[in-house]
């Protein structure tokens, strides 16, 4: 199970990121909080002081076309927000 989707790279996020130590990421919707931690150890070397979820569900959406009525819904997604210790940081942008 691959826990980290992806990282929340966001004017709100940065903010935090710069000023609280705070990261987010999108994580897979069965992964705990434990899980989240060890992931975030293992592929960033950084040790979490703490990790918070939100889980997000997916919202009714529609609209009409000129062919008719379009309906669907929005993808669920859970969201971790991830605390460290001061001194750490996580780069997103090193690898581009």
């Amino acid at each position: 199970m691959d826990i980290i989707i992806k990282p929340v790279i966001t004017e709100k996020m940065t903010t935090a990121g710069e000023k609280l130590n705070r990261f987010g990421f999108i994580v897979d919707r069965r992964a705990n909080k434990i899980q989240i931690r060890q992931a975030v150890k293992a592929l960033y070397g950084v040790d979490p002081v703490a990790v918070n979820t939100i889980n997000y569900f997916g919202k009714h959406k529609s609209r009409y076309t000129k062919t008719g009525f379009i309906a669907g819904r929005s993808a669920s997604y859970k969201k971790a927000i991830v605390t460290l210790a001061k001194g750490d940081t996580i780069d997103f942008y090193s690898n581009i």
